[in-house]
């Protein structure tokens, strides 16, 4: 039933270890064959974007050891190797933004539910360990806000909502949305700051090939808040079909943890990239629809 290795068949890499044996790897300082630069100075840099990302998941314990526990393995590795460390953090350690959506400080963040918890709680460690101003150790944590595109049909209850809606309407003819429970919210006008991958991907290289970049938090979004009911009827639209929008009750265990603002502050981000022109939202919602769900392509085909 798991068909993550779609994801894999059209993209180039030398080599594939699983996670727990890549860690089993690293800690121990061995090699799985004569090829892996595993446990060597061979490594210049490691991203970290593996994390349990579930806003329903009740089970501290595993986030913690999946989301808290593993990456602070990996840090301390790259840091005594000097190895480049890029690691996701996540738009849900902002909570409901009465403390800003600004990376330029991490205190005071309050998440709404235990994943951003386990994403806040690393972003803490890290600045209290000093590896954001060890001068000799380059780490970069990134703030993820709504990303969406090819690659994620996976993700089951996590996939963005242009992934969703597009299998409903093409099931039922309509697009499901959650309805609002806060006041000066309608329903449908809860805003997200959405990004689509491609963008997202180019902000990441960027990020990681300008040498001088300071190490710190940085945000990956737009900087442009859009409401669930501009997506939807973007995803009809890329359909070409007329917006039928179904609003829904919220489930019980969400009400409490919602975000119904997020905005990226992407000063400190599209400074250290010397700025970067996004693909409007009704455009890049188009070209994941008709180039890649619509004839069910993953990246690379």
């Amino acid at each position: 039933k798991d068909e993550k290795w779609k994801n894999l068949v059209n993209l180039k890499f030398a080599d594939y270890i699983e996670k727990d044996y890549f860690l089993e790897n690293i800690l121990h300082e061995t090699e799985h064959d004569e090829n892996c630069s595993c446990g060597n100075s061979k490594i210049e840099i490691i991203y970290h974007f593996g994390a349990c990302s579930s806003t329903q998941e009740t089970d501290a314990s595993y986030l913690m050891e999946n989301n808290f526990e593993y990456t602070k393995m990996l840090v301390h590795y790259c840091h005594q190797k000097k190895i480049k460390f890029i690691y996701a953090s996540s738009a849900a350690t902002y909570g409901d933004g009465e403390n800003s959506y600004s990376d330029k400080s991490i205190t005071n963040l309050k998440p709404l539910n235990m994943y951003g918890y386990s994403k806040q709680l690393f972003d803490v460690y890290a600045e209290k360990k000093g590896f954001f101003n060890d001068s000799n150790f380059k780490i970069i944590g990134l703030k993820f806000f709504n990303v969406f595109g090819p690659n994620e049909n996976h993700k089951s209850e996590m996939r963005s909502m242009v992934n969703k809606a597009f299998y409903q309407i093409q099931e039922n003819g309509k697009a499901k949305l959650f309805k609002s429970y806060k006041k000066g919210f309608t329903d449908g006008e809860q805003k997200r700051d959405f990004i689509y991958v491609k963008d997202a991907t180019q902000i990441v290289y960027k990020l990681a090939n300008n040498n001088n970049i300071k190490s710190g938090i940085y945000n990956v979004g737009t900087g442009k808040a859009s409401s669930w009911n501009e997506l939807a009827k973007a995803i009809f639209k890329a359909m070409d079909k007329t917006p039928k929008i179904e609003y829904i009750e919220m489930p019980e265990i969400l009400r409490g943890k919602y975000q119904y603002f997020t905005q990226a502050d992407m000063e400190k981000t599209l400074s250290a990239i010397d700025g970067y022109k996004f693909c409007s939202l009704e455009d890049a919602v188009k070209d994941y629809v008709q180039n890649y769900l619509i004839l069910n392509k993953y990246l690379g085909e």
